[in-house]
């Protein structure tokens, strides 16, 4: 099948495919898979154009929302964390979206550079994840043990191979929300961060997301696992809320400037059929990830999406 807006031939089952194994296990994260997509549209594909960062927004916007769903209902969503990381990327998607177009038609110097900055934050990951304080891992294996323990007991209460929802106390509750701190306790533990940081931290993912059309997920999720110790249960679904409403303001911002830059020769307008493809197919994999997510060990978890992202950097490097 030829996909006229991208000009790329290929099966029509394959996109959906590689969105639903991508974004199965990546969603468990906090990542949409969006940030391995691209790469797979540019390598494999051959979808070089600038218009492949809106086309990879797509399917966030087409495939997140199964996923931000599941966490709201489980309770697993940190609301101050998720206002946060909105408020500061949508500015900086804008300035992602004019990078990409006007200074990055050709993104390989840039790709470098974001490369650097994944295979640094995978390592961390991995470190924090092997090698960190005895004290903060401790507290992170008990937490993972209550999910284990009380899975069981509802698996045998249930007589039943899969656990149905969560028990009371492993919602997200907020404690305190105020513009320089934000306190919430999980499964009986409090968690806190400074909202600054935080906020410079969305806002410069924002800009990146922009530009590649990875939505933000994938550089975001890491630091709030590794440099603000938030457990990975709740930041997925904040992670994934800010993903898909920065994928809707970029895709917007993408089609509204296309006509500005028509004169370059560039192309810059999505291709909606391939990004609807590869979001029907990541709706599936986000869903049933989400689903599972309680189901893995956050230990497990989290040395995926490190590998996942280191993989990702040395890719964007090489």
């Amino acid at each position: 099948m030829i996909f006229p807006e991208s000009g790329i031939e290929v099966f029509p089952l394959i996109p959906p495919i590689v969105a639903l194994c991508v974004s199965f296990f990546t969603s468990m994260g906090g990542v949409s898979g969006a940030f391995l997509l691209l790469p797979f549209q540019v390598s494999v594909l051959g979808f070089v154009s600038p218009a492949v960062s809106p086309t990879n927004l797509i399917f966030n916007i087409v495939a997140i929302p199964g996923g931000v769903i599941r966490f709201i209902r489980e309770g697993r969503m940190a609301w101050p964390l998720t206002w946060v990381i909105i408020m500061a990327t949508l500015p900086g998607v804008f300035i992602g979206c004019v990078l990409r177009i006007s200074y990055l038609p050709d993104p390989e110097s840039f790709k470098v550079f974001v490369g650097c900055v994944l295979l640094y934050i995978g390592c961390r990951i991995t470190y924090d994840t092997l090698f960190r304080p005895k004290t903060v891992a401790e507290r992170a294996k008990d937490l993972d043990a209550k999910f284990k323990q009380r899975v069981k007991e509802i698996k045998e209460k249930q007589k039943s191979k899969v656990a149905a929802g969560l028990p009371p106390e492993a919602v997200v509750k907020t404690i305190k929300f105020s513009p320089r701190q934000i306190i919430y306790e999980f499964y009986g533990e409090t968690f806190s961060f400074n909202v600054l940081p935080l906020f410079i931290l969305a806002f410069i993912v924002g800009i990146i997301g922009g530009t590649y059309g990875i939505g933000g997920g994938a550089i975001i999720a890491p630091f709030l696992v590794a440099f603000f110790r938030l457990p990975v249960y709740t930041i997925a679904g904040a992670a994934l809320m800010g993903t898909f409403l920065t994928s809707v303001v970029g895709v917007i911002f993408y089609v509204v400037v296309a006509p500005m830059y028509a004169y370059t020769g560039l192309d810059i307008t999505p291709d909606w059929l391939l990004g609807f493809l590869f979001g029907i197919g990541g709706t599936i994999g986000i869903y049933f990830g989400a689903r599972a997510q309680k189901y893995f060990p956050a230990k497990f978890i989290k040395l995926t999406l490190a590998f996942i992202i280191v993989f990702l950097g040395l890719s964007y490097i090489l």
